[in-house]
């Protein structure tokens, strides 16, 4: 696999870094993502997506707030992902983030795993260590574990 740092950008308040994963990209937001900060996102999402990377992973295991507009971003790059045949990835969520996909109903249009390791592992979404999507919230960190997507393909 590839692990080379293909780029980062930062603020005071929120660093991302990009690298390449065979076939896959990893975004690691780390800090806080919210109207302040949606840019430092947005640019190397577009960017990948541009490049032809349509399956992105995000780590979101340093990324300690995000609010609308933070996921707003990453439902745009989930679109575009998607319009290209791929998908963003959601991965090592803490519990004060997931909360926010949780109560706006976005953790059911992503498809979320408890590691980056596991998100690249289960590109069919069948590969993950509880693969029920943490309906009963009572399992993993955060209530959301889980690798499978309630969407169907296409």
């Amino acid at each position: 696999m590839d692990h080379g740092t293909v780029g980062s950008a930062q603020s005071g308040r929120l660093l991302v870094e990009v690298r390449e994963e065979g076939p896959s990209a990893v975004v690691v937001p780390a800090g806080e993502l919210d109207h302040h900060t949606a840019d430092l996102l947005r640019e190397p999402l577009d960017d990948l997506l541009g490049k032809g990377f349509s399956r992105l992973v995000v780590d979101c295991s340093r990324l300690e707030f995000c609010d609308s507009t933070g996921l707003n971003v990453l439902l745009g790059a989930r679109l575009r992902a998607e319009a290209a045949g791929g998908g963003v990835h959601l991965a090592g969520m803490l519990p004060v983030v997931a909360r926010v996909f949780e109560i706006t109903g976005a953790e059911a249009v992503f498809t979320v795993h408890d590691s980056v390791e596991a998100a690249l592992a289960g590109e069919d979404g069948s590969g993950g260590s509880d693969g029920t999507g943490g309906s009963d919230g009572t399992g993993g960190s955060g209530g959301t574990g889980g690798t499978r997507s309630t969407g169907g393909e296409g």
